[in-house]
């Protein structure tokens, strides 16, 4: 471990409920130079459509991230050991705004990313996903692992307008953000707006597992698809909350009955390990639809998992610079 990595405040000696809330009770620090995963909100839900409140997911998936300890139980992992991490605050956003607010996430990320750390971010709706790709796929386009309840792949909303949580794939695909037949979706289920609306999808390329084959196959074996389709190549992951069921994440702007369970949604995360990932986030916990804040404790223990995974990563990568 390097003298300068930061570590996250002793539970055994200050107490969870005292102190500044920050993500996994980490250093809040104002910039990402010198870290190599950068913990970030995205206070912001400028894309829903209909239950609004994701913006203000940031602040209590911080809150309940205290019960986060250090080392991952499985495998063993000691994060602040092996990867210098810190919660650098909230990106800057505009309310009012949907276009400006899309550009301000974006130019937030950009920095995280010049700066030369992984971003993983806490949102927010689904919509702050396509800045956080404008930022970390600027230079190739990237693959996807995208677990949801929705595809997120439709076209316009109320008219001609684009950018709304239901959009952020179809967009990031058109931008060349992506490379569709390196996106697989995993949970998709529930009502539709009409037989057609996966189509557009499907002809792209994209695989998508609905909840429906995800339960008879399981996940070890979803998952040794999802690394067969986007290889070795660099892959972000985004993580809807709405994956889960509702009866374990009620607090969420669009839940859907049957989904995942928590312990389905941890192993799938864990066998994300060894992948080439450039970043991963956690979107929709919505607080004011939250019950005892069961959802936002989901929210900071997927965000837990996926910044394992990324500290593995950052290990790994440093051992074959030291070798």
């Amino acid at each position: 471990m390097r003298d300068t990595f930061h570590q996250p405040v002793d539970a055994a000696r200050v107490p969870r409920f005292a102190g500044h809330a920050t993500f996994m009770r980490l250093p809040a620090v104002g910039s990402a130079e010198g870290l190599d995963i950068a913990l970030v909100g995205i206070p912001w839900d400028g894309g829903t459509t209909n239950r609004a409140g994701a913006r203000h997911g940031p602040r209590e998936v911080r809150n309940y991230s205290s019960l986060m300890r250090s080392t991952h139980h499985v495998f063993g992992t000691e994060p602040y050991k092996v990867a210098n991490i810190a919660d650098v605050g909230d990106v800057a956003v505009n309310p009012i705004d949907l276009l400006d607010g899309l550009k301000l996430i974006e130019a937030g990320i950009a920095d995280i990313v010049a700066k030369g750390a992984l971003p993983l971010s806490v949102g927010g709706d689904h919509l702050t996903t396509l800045p956080v790709l404008r930022a970390v796929a600027r230079n190739r386009a990237v693959g996807l692992i995208h677990f949801d309840a929705h595809s997120d792949t439709n076209d316009t909303y109320f008219g001609d307008n684009p950018y709304t949580h239901g959009t952020p794939f179809r967009r990031a695909i058109e931008e060349k953000l992506l490379d569709p037949r390196r996106v697989v979706q995993i949970g998709i289920r529930g009502s539709i707006y009409g037989p057609d609306e996966h189509d557009w999808a499907k002809q792209q390329g994209i695989r998508i597992i609905y909840m429906e084959e995800f339960a008879a196959r399981g996940p070890e074996a979803v998952m040794e698809e999802v690394r067969a389709i986007v290889g070795d190549l660099p892959t972000y992951v985004t993580f809807d909350i709405d994956s889960i069921d509702p009866s374990m994440a009620p607090g969420t702007g669009t839940p859907e009955i049957g989904g995942f369970s928590t312990r389905e949604a941890q192993q799938m995360l864990r066998l994300l390990d060894g992948l080439n990932l450039v970043g991963a986030d956690v979107v929709e916990v919505s607080p004011p639809f939250d019950v005892g804040g069961m959802t936002s404790i989901v929210g900071a223990t997927m965000a837990f998992e996926l910044m394992c995974i990324l500290a593995r990563q950052v290990e790994r990568q440093r051992a074959v610079s030291a070798a």
